[in-house]
């Protein structure tokens, strides 16, 4: 009988080495893959990278040579066994001679789910399905959504104080096109603003609206120190094409010719000069229809991601960009950092300002509430939506 503590052993180091692969993967799914020989001993490890190609199991069997044969092969996601970029892997792992597959999920394409595990045990490999499903799903969430829905995981992502409050003043506003100078505090510590940078390195975009531009002058990079296949696309909503010439962002993409055109602004209307001019700064500009008031529309800026293959968005906004979001129901996740502190005055910035509607919820229904620690400061995980929902 197998050795199911063992099993777990080796399938965490499968999640780890699937981890790897985060800001190198994308739009394809985090895979790692363990093989062990009979004695028990590891012979083959892989992880999973877009540039590479090559998928997990395949390294795996490379690293491990004709030591595979009669093995186990560890792995968080179902082999496939289907032509993609690659040939079919499950036609590989049982030419090598693999006796046992132990994986923690199915494949969430709903087209080709399950299909690797038939190919496998139709062929007389031992599959088990199920070890450490929960962690498997969470690490592959946005690649779930994205597969089924062609649409990026959208994570809304806040620092407040305890009473709710983002900020002590209203955001400054520009002086002859100019970006603010006075840009407002810190609210959390450096624990948890260094936790938002590796919560940006596992995105593939984040989205803001011209309001933070204006007011903090942020560079919106991924400063987690990780490699990244392709830069974090920094997207900004800006209706009338505000964004100043001299603002960081924008100066950023001529100073750094590996982050040229990733920073999209998507508009409601263009004025052509201004348009012109962003342009030729290397910053690409897309018209999108308009919803309320004549700010663009949630859903077709969501959809058009999607067709960018961006698989994660986090939205980093302000009080209008958060409510926005929020009252479109687009929102997946929460990530919302609180800081031990309470702002005084009147003048005080809210987590959210949504437009409402009369048929809209009264409450929006969080589930699945997780606590993280970050020195003095707080945070909580939650979901508005499951992912791998259909």
């Amino acid at each position: 009988m197998p050795d199911y503590s063992i099993d777990e052993q080796f399938m965490r180091h499968a999640l780890d080495l699937a981890r790897q692969g985060m800001g190198l993967a994308s739009p394809n799914p985090y895979v790692g893959a363990v093989i062990v020989d009979s004695a028990g001993r590891t012979v083959g490890t892989g992880t999973y990278t877009y540039a590479g190609k090559k998928h997990a199991e395949i390294l795996a069997l490379q690293d491990a040579g004709d030591q595979a044969r009669s093995s186990t092969l560890y792995i968080n996601l179902e082999p496939h066994s289907h032509q993609g970029r690659t040939p079919p892997c499950t036609d590989v792992l049982i030419a090598a001679g693999i006796r046992r597959v132990v994986a923690s999920m199915a494949d969430p394409n709903p087209k080709v789910s399950g299909r690797g595990f038939e190919t496998l045990r139709a062929a007389g490999v031992i599959v088990e399905v199920g070890l450490l499903e929960h962690e498997a799903r969470t690490l592959n969430e946005a690649f779930a959504r994205y597969i089924r829905h062609l649409v990026p995981l959208v994570t809304l992502k806040s620092a407040m104080t305890l009473d709710g409050n983002i900020a002590a003043a209203p955001a400054r506003a520009t002086v002859q096109g100019e970006a603010g100078t006075q840009k407002r505090k810190w609210i959390t510590g450096e624990v948890a603003r260094a936790h938002v940078h590796e919560q940006r390195h596992q995105s593939d975009a984040i989205m803001v609206g011209i309001g933070t531009i204006l007011a903090d002058d942020p560079l919106l990079t991924d400063r987690s120190g990780h490699p990244r296949r392709r830069p974090l696309l920094r997207v900004i909503l800006d209706s009338n094409l505000r964004l100043p010439l001299t603002s960081r962002i924008v100066r950023s993409t001529a100073d750094l010719s590996e982050t040229m055109n990733d920073v999209l602004i998507f508009c409601s209307s263009a004025e052509p000069r201004k348009k012109e001019q962003l342009e030729h700064c290397g910053i690409r500009v897309e018209q999108i229809h308009s919803a309320v008031r004549g700010r663009p529309d949630f859903h077709s800026i969501v959809r058009r991601l999607g067709e960018l293959e961006i698989m994660s968005l986090m939205i980093e906004g302000g009080s209008t960009v958060n409510g926005s979001a929020l009252d479109t129901g687009l929102v997946d996740k929460l990530f919302l950092y609180y800081a031990p502190k309470i702002f005084t005055g009147e003048e005080l910035v809210p987590f959210k300002r949504g437009e409402g509607s009369a048929s809209a919820s009264p409450a929006l229904q969080v589930k699945h509430l997780q606590w993280h620690r970050f020195g003095e400061d707080f945070a909580v995980e939650a979901y508005l939506r499951d992912p791998y929902a259909d």
